[in-house]
């Protein structure tokens, strides 16, 4: 039996292209991981892969990203086994925070292990872009630049340590309809991905903070007002800066200190968002 964490993320930058051939975006992103976190926990079976999960509702079977990844490692390396999945979300669904890709890299980090497979995490890399675009990112953890439609990814100077607070409001968002109404010669203001490497080489939290810049916000927002609202709620409680995370609708807020973060998110629950949390940044799998 094997217990991983699956980490969230969130994107510190994300900057949107043109469309491609195979119908994705260019992408270029800066990804933070986040100790908000699935638990996973595998358990070697014979030849069969199942699923449990904690969420009514919550689908468990090849559906969800976590049995694709098993089911698709085990095609790939024929270890003659099986594994029985048992998932303790903790993510949110359709947040923007990756819960699904998080928990496909960690079954597939873990079924390496368990099944013995020794695979290279250059070969777990090519089977997690075949599942999802954040899957090679969440393989990795930490701070990272993602390019192409989001597999490409390389390590960046960590974040200096800080607190997040990750406020989603009650509405579940597609991503596949945000990059639909998304036009990119209408983007106006787009991230300094370079300055905001440079930030991170220097470890100027300050200076990251001040960057971040996503050009699926005001897509989002133009469709769900209220992720401005606890944007700027964020912002007029004292975060350092906010920025809603991927597809959204998740904000996240950045807080130097623990006491901080409590506090805005306790303003934040205490003006009606549902799901808000604290989180500390992860820099590496854990």
């Amino acid at each position: 039996m094997l217990t991983l964490k699956a980490y969230a993320k969130i994107n510190l930058a994300l900057d949107v292209f043109s469309k491609r051939p195979d119908g994705y975006h260019e992408v270029a992103m800066i990804m933070q991981s986040v100790s908000l976190a699935d638990t996973i926990v595998l358990t070697e079976q014979p030849a069969s892969i199942d699923l449990s999960v904690t969420i009514p509702g919550l689908p468990a079977d090849g559906s969800n990203l976590a049995y694709r990844a098993a089911a698709l490692l085990a095609e790939y390396a024929k270890p003659g086994k099986g594994v029985h999945i048992h998932l303790d979300k903790q993510i949110p669904l359709a947040a923007g925070l990756a819960g699904g890709s998080a928990d496909a890299a960690a079954v597939l980090r873990g079924l390496n292990q368990l099944w013995e497979l020794n695979l290279s995490v250059d070969e777990l890399s090519k089977l997690a872009a075949q599942l999802g675009s954040d899957v090679p990112f969440c393989l990795y953890n930490g701070t990272m630049l993602a390019t192409g439609r989001g597999e490409i990814v390389r390590p960046l100077p960590p974040l200096p340590d800080c607190y997040v607070i990750l406020a989603k409001p009650a509405v579940a968002v597609s991503t596949a309809w945000v990059y639909g109404r998304f036009t990119a010669n209408e983007i106006r203001v787009r991230p300094d991905i370079n300055a905001m490497c440079e930030n991170l080489a220097q470890g100027n939290l300050a200076g990251v903070a001040g960057r971040l810049t996503n050009v699926l916000e005001s897509v989002t927002i133009s469709e769900y007002p209220q992720i401005a609202a606890i944007k700027n709620a964020m912002l007029t409680y004292g975060a350092m800066a906010a920025l809603m995370s991927g597809s959204g609708p998740t904000v996240f807020g950045l807080a130097g200190c623990q006491r901080q973060a409590e506090k805005i998110a306790g303003q934040l629950k205490a003006q009606g968002v549902p799901e808000v949390f604290v989180a500390k940044t992860v820099s590496k799998v854990e």
